[in-house]
């Protein structure tokens, strides 16, 4: 029996509930600046404080990082989603990494709820870099012992790394939502033909039919919607994509869808990134609901009905089973089948 200073017994912890206490004291979530509203949720699902350090930029625009508490011999989580300005947060994302290093952290794994550069995932033109890879090359350079992303833009980058990747999928979290919805009479539709195996997954899901646009890219900025394969009059459609900037590809898809009968349009989209040309846009579409994620910070926008759900619970719950070195294949399974 332990006693405090004024004399009062005190019982002593149980051994399971030491075994937590310690336990979560083995767990360091440090957050870069791309979006520490999500970390703090994070932290907040699973009960663990979010990491101390000092996160600055000297007037040249370096960036300066300080771990302000011990991480010798603990296991790191940096969370840094590498959304706009790209780059900066992709240089403070190394950065905390070496200094996770150096300082003796026994793994260190880099949390990238939106991987940027996934695009340029392939040599398409003459002369042009596979910025991918070079970034999974960076990340393993700067500290990274195992990755932890969210619908990456193609698959096959995960075999652009040579240590563990753990890919999971905001789909659970959108399923759920839109099971919620009820919707009737619905159409899922993939706005291009690379994103035909994610729209077949929710139109599983969902008990709806399929249906796709064929598209046209003119310029990086622009795209032509040029035809719809699939029965979509007086039905309501759900666009899906992982990611929209510009959104042309989906305000093309639903004037196009619009123009050929489709009722009540919804897109849904796991990361949003939207500039001003994206938000001008989907002001002025026929888009009636976009549903995305918080994987990237954004403010809200007016004139827009954006529902943004969160995915912390998912990713904090992956990030336990990681810590306990448990399988994470359930977060992306459902009724038996993967969500893509």
């Amino acid at each position: 029996m332990a006693f405090p200073f004024w004399g009062v017994p005190t019982r002593q912890p149980t051994a399971a509930s030491q075994r937590q206490v310690n336990d979560r004291a083995r767990v360091k979530i440090f957050s870069g600046s791309s979006n520490p509203e999500l970390t703090r949720a994070i932290c907040e699902s699973i009960s663990v404080p979010v990491g101390k350090c000092t996160v600055s930029t000297f007037p040249d625009g370096e960036t300066f990082v300080k771990i302000d508490e011990n991480v010798r011999g603990q296991d790191c989580f940096v969370v840094q989603s590498t959304c706009n300005p790209t780059n900066h947060h992709l240089m403070e994302l190394f950065i905390m990494m070496d200094a996770l290093r150096r300082a003796s952290a026994s793994r260190i794994t880099a949390v990238l709820p939106f991987y940027g550069y996934a695009r340029q995932d392939r040599k398409d033109q003459p002369r042009v870099p596979i910025t991918a890879k070079l970034v999974a090359n960076l990340l393993v350079a700067a500290g990274a012992n195992r990755i932890l992303t969210m619908d990456l833009h193609a698959q096959q980058i995960q075999g652009f790394f040579d240590i563990p990747v753990d890919h999971l999928y905001a789909a659970p979290v959108i399923y759920e939502y839109l099971h919620k919805k009820t919707l009737q009479n619905l159409v899922v539709v993939s706005p291009d033909v690379g994103g035909l195996k994610m729209a077949y997954a929710y139109a599983q899901q969902l008990d709806a039919e399929l249906a796709i646009v064929a598209k046209r890219r003119k310029s990086p900025t622009e795209t032509e919607a040029t035809a719809v394969i699939g029965d979509i009059a007086g039905k309501n459609v759900l666009l899906v994509d992982d990611l929209t900037e510009t959104a042309g590809t989906l305000t093309n898809a639903a004037a196009l869808l619009k123009s050929r009968g489709a009722d009540k349009i919804l897109a849904c989209v796991s990361h949003a990134l939207l500039n001003d040309l994206g938000i001008d846009r989907l002001r002025k579409s026929s888009i009636d609901e976009l549903i995305t994620t918080d994987t990237v910070s954004r403010s809200a926008i007016d004139g827009v009905n954006i529902t943004t759900l969160s995915v912390a619970g998912l990713l904090g719950e992956a990030i336990k089973r990681i810590h306990h070195n448990s399988s994470v294949t359930s977060l992306f399974e459902f009724k038996g089948g993967r969500t893509s």
